[in-house]
């Protein structure tokens, strides 16, 4: 397959290696440490985590367009849009993606797919009504440099730690709450699995905290790559001050039911309540996304001049 034109990002690469050497430790000793507290278990568990995995790693295309009401659209249906992903696709020297639309308020717009010839790009239609087709373009660009860049699988098997822990945690808490730490059991039981669950919920805490900040480092790769590839930085920034504060008009309902998704989403969308701490959110602030989008344009200006 031919190079992308996306502008390579070392500091991305070393950091997948990082977080994948990390998980890869916090693994073996969670591994380890499970199958010396419960034996029996472990083998059960991880064949139902690895069918969660390969699940949503071969068919993450479907699955993100089934869960966002998303539907594939041609070229007669959406031709201003396939016409703005024909031309990423041409100086990006990518294949062009499959194009769909989610009919929602929601401003924003995903993509998805284990590789560049399964991927497909979705937009919503509030984000259609929302922009130009200038800031169009450098969202579309942003979405389609996560492809470029194996985002998608790399994220998936990121999570498998996060998903076979939580899902240890979930089950222990159940068990134990259905009777798992009755008095009338075995307390060699009880203990058991208190210990599953403490290790369970420790090595997801720690998935957790690092896929995140992966995540973090994907938005302001791509915001980077978009920018450079366009030419455009100030058009996606205005994008991303568009879609933030149209963000606030949209009906609390609409968000929440939108937040499950935000990795996947340009830009977050959030329902207000509780400000949750920069080390679990899915993406980096508006301002840092911002500050980095000024830079370069202040450093295209410089070589333009």
């Amino acid at each position: 397959m031919a190079r992308t034109r996306y502008a390579p990002d070392r500091g991305l690469t070393s950091r997948m290696l990082v977080t994948m050497f990390l998980l890869g430790l916090v693994y073996v000793a969670f591994v380890t440490a499970f199958f010396v507290i419960a034996p029996k278990l472990g083998p059960a568990v991880l064949v139902i985590a690895a069918g969660l995995l390969l699940a949503q790693y071969f068919f993450s295309d479907r699955l993100a367009l089934f869960a966002m009401h998303g539907r594939e659209v041609s070229p007669e249906e959406a031709p201003e849009l396939h016409g703005v992903v024909d031309r990423i696709s041409a100086m990006a020297n990518v294949p062009k993606p499959r194009v769909a639309i989610a009919d929602t308020d929601v401003p924003n717009a995903f993509a998805t797919g284990r590789n560049q010839r399964r991927a497909v790009v979705c937009v919503t239609t509030g984000l259609l009504r929302r922009l130009d087709p200038v800031e169009l373009e450098g969202v579309l660009a942003h979405e389609m440099s996560h492809v470029a860049h194996r985002d998608v699988a790399v994220m998936t098997v990121a999570s498998f730690l996060g998903v076979v822990a939580g899902l240890l945690t979930r089950f222990g808490l159940q068990f134990g709450l259905f009777g798992g730490f009755s008095r009338n059991r075995d307390q060699n039981t009880g203990l058991v699995l208190l210990a599953v669950i403490a290790v369970s919920a420790v090595a997801y805490a720690i998935s957790f905290l690092l896929t995140r900040a992966l995540s973090r480092y994907r938005e302001l790769s791509a915001d980077r790559a978009a920018a450079l590839l366009t030419g455009r930085p100030s058009a996606l920034a205005g994008a991303l001050v568009k879609i933030s504060g149209d963000m606030a008009r949209i009906p609390t309902r609409d968000l929440r039911a939108a937040e499950p998704f935000n990795a996947f989403f340009f830009a977050p969308a959030l329902s207000g309540g509780l400000s949750f701490s920069a080390l679990f959110a899915t993406h980096p602030s508006l301002e840092r996304r911002l500050a980095q989008l000024q830079e370069i344009s202040a450093r295209l200006s410089r070589e333009g001049a």
